[in-house]
C-alpha cells in the first residue's frame, strides 16, 4: 500500500506528468457537467409544467428519453456515434468538439443530469403553495418576474434534499468515463492495477476518494438545507 502512494499519489489525486487525472479529473467533470445541466434545467422545468402542449411535450420527451436509457450508451453515442456521421465530421467546428473524448463526456454527462434536474425542479415548482403564487400576483407579479422573483427560488430551495441525490449519483456516474479514455479517478486505478497486480489496494483508494468527496457533498448540502430550508421545519 505504502508504495503504491509514494508511486501514484500524485496520478490519484490531480496529475501524471502534464495532463490532469484522478480526483482532479473526476471533479471537473461533476462540476462542469452539474453547471451545464442545471443552467439548462432552469428554462426546461418551466416549459416542462407549461400548459401548452407544445412547450412541454417535447422537453416532457427529453426527460424520458434520457432518463430512459442508459448513461454508458448515451456516451458511446456522444463519443463514437455522433462522430460517425460524414456531416459532422465535414464541419470543422463539430469535428474538433467531437474528436474530443472529454468534450464529448462532459456533454452526455450534461444531457443525462439536465433531464433529471429538469424534473426535480419541475415537481417542486408544482408543489409550491398556491397561495404564494396568488399573493405574489396580487402585487402585480407577472410573466417572467414572478417565476424570477418567487416560484424558482422557492422551487431551488424545496428541491435540496433531492437535487443532493442527483449530485451525489452523477459523481459515482463519472466512473465511465474511463471508457471513453478520460483519465478519471477509476482509469488512475485500473492503470494502477495493471501495473502492480494490487487490486484491493489500487481499488480501494479509489474507493476511499470517492467516500470522502461523497460524504463531503452530504455536509455541504446538509448546511445548505439547515439554512434555506429552516421555514419548513417546525414552529417554536
Amino acid at each position: 500500500m505504502i508504495e503504491l502512494l509514494q508511486e501514484y499519489w500524485q496520478p490519484f489525486l490531480f496529475r501524471d506528468g502534464n495532463h490532469i487525472t484522478g480526483l482532479a479529473m473526476t471533479l471537473w467533470l461533476l462540476s462542469a457537467s452539474l453547471f451545464f445541466g442545471f443552467v439548462m434545467s432552469i428554462p426546461l422545468s418551466i416549459a416542462r409544467v407549461s400548459t401548452n402542449v407544445w412547450v412541454r411535450w417535447p422537453v416532457q420527451f427529453y426527460t424520458y428519453l434520457f432518463r430512459g436509457t442508459p448513461l454508458y450508451i448515451q456516451l458511446l453515442i456522444c463519443y463514437t456515434g455522433i462522430y460517425s456521421f460524414a456531416a459532422v465530421r465535414a464541419q470543422p467546428v463539430l469535428d474538433a468538439f467531437f474528436r474530443d473524448a472529454l468534450n464529448c463526456t462532459i456533454l452526455a454527462f450534461s444531457l443525462s443530469t439536465c433531464a433529471y434536474t429538469t424534473e426535480i425542479f419541475a415537481g417542486a415548482i408544482r408543489s409550491m403553495n398556491h397561495g404564494e403564487v396568488e399573493a405574489a400576483k396580487a402585487y402585480g407579479l407577472r410573466g417572467w418576474k414572478l417565476y424570477a422573483c418567487i416560484i424558482m427560488p422557492s422551487a431551488l430551495r424545496r428541491s435540496l434534499p433531492n437535487y443532493s441525490n442527483e449530485v451525489i449519483l452523477m459523481l459515482h456516474a463519472t466512473t465511465i468515463a474511463f471508457t471513453a479514455t478520460v483519465p478519471d479517478l477509476l482509469k488512475v486505478a485500473r492503470d494502477a492495477n495493471s501495473a502492480t497486480f494490487m487490486t484491493f489496494q489500487s481499488f480501494g483508494i479509489a474507493a476511499v476518494i470517492y467516500l470522502t468527496v461523497t460524504f463531503s457533498l452530504v455536509g455541504l448540502f446538509r448546511v445548505a438545507e439547515r439554512r434555506w430550508l429552516s421555514f419548513l421545519g417546525p414552529a417554536h
